[in-house]
């Protein structure tokens, strides 16, 4: 026992410490290192290409332009926030994300207190509402403009033929709300799915008890359960809106862009400035102005949602 302790006594702290690190450090290598294949994957596949997008984006090249690429630093940026075009697109994807997502939100918020209650094949409901989010957007798309959009074929016409609007032509007139239908639909179900499972997760207790005091459904509503599916519909909100940003097949599918660029939005816009204007340059530096106005709204979203749900539980 006291020759344990001599040794002990006899090794520096600074030994014990630096050993106790060494440890610790293997040992979060090892717990790290089975994500080290999807870590590597993530940056091959997402930040190279970006990289070379900050590359292109200082280039002046037009891919009809043999031989004319030329070093041009911020210009394209420049030529960029100068764009008329490019302002009108984001409004439109502004727009277009506002819309679909507060639609989405309200419609999946009345399905979810639909299908909180129970009734006969409640679970066949369920089942039909969530099938539109399955579906591919390109198929949904195509669903749209052509089942549901048709002037001559379409469903809507059909049902509305009675009141006089059997030969409305949607995607022309509408090219926009068009495209918000179709995205309306398949992201509805998303919503319906996280508000249904806030609603799941409330306790029933404090509902039961706001009605013995005699509340009303509406007002159990307003002060218990739209405060409890506060952050649910917060979580919703985001994750919709950081996919939305990134939506081409709709518009690529209903309406390429049109008529003019009614309907276009940043991602589609920047496609035909690269692959149908062939001006990479100005399209990369399009995509980076994109990738980097998307993650600094998408970083104080997530931020003040991280704040509501560590706010909660805190209070809690």
């Amino acid at each position: 026992m006291s020759v344990t302790t001599t040794a002990t006594a006899a090794t520096p702290p600074s030994d014990i410490v630096r050993r106790a690190q060494t440890v610790s450090r293997a040992e979060g290598w090892r717990k790290r290192g089975p994500l080290l294949p999807a870590l590597i994957f993530m940056i091959v596949v997402t930040q190279v290409p970006f990289v070379f997008t900050l590359y292109y984006s200082t280039q002046s090249w037009n891919l009809v332009r043999p031989g004319s690429r030329h070093f041009v630093g911020l210009g394209n940026y420049a030529d960029v926030f100068r764009d008329s075009q490019f302002w009108s697109v984001t409004l439109n994807t502004i727009i277009l994300i506002v819309g679909t997502v507060i639609v989405s939100v309200i419609l999946g918020l009345l399905l979810a207190l639909l299908l909180d209650r129970a009734f006969l094949g409640r679970g066949v409901v369920r089942t039909l509402l969530i099938t539109p989010f399955l579906v591919t957007p390109v198929a949904a798309a195509l669903i749209w403009k052509t089942t549901m959009l048709d002037p001559v074929f379409g469903l809507i016409n059909f049902v509305l033929k009675p009141f006089g609007a059997g030969q409305t032509d949607w995607v022309s007139k509408f090219p926009l709300p068009a495209v918000m239908a179709d995205m309306v639909w398949q992201w509805t179900p998303f919503m319906m799915l996280l508000i249904l499972a806030g609603l799941q997760s409330m306790p029933r207790d404090i509902t039961e008890a706001a009605r013995v005091d005699g509340a009303n459904s509406f007002q159990v509503f307003r002060e218990l359960t739209l405060p409890h599916l506060r952050r649910f519909i917060e979580l919703g909100t985001v994750l919709g809106a950081i996919y939305l940003v990134n939506t081409f097949d709709s518009v690529y599918m209903m309406t390429q862009g049109g008529p003019g660029i009614a309907s276009s939005n940043l991602p589609f816009y920047i496609y035909q400035r690269a692959f149908l204007g062939f001006d990479i340059g100005q399209a990369a530096a399009m995509g980076v102005v994109t990738v980097v106005g998307t993650t600094v709204v998408a970083t104080f979203a997530l931020r003040l949602l991280f704040t509501s749900f560590t706010g909660k539980e805190e209070a809690a």
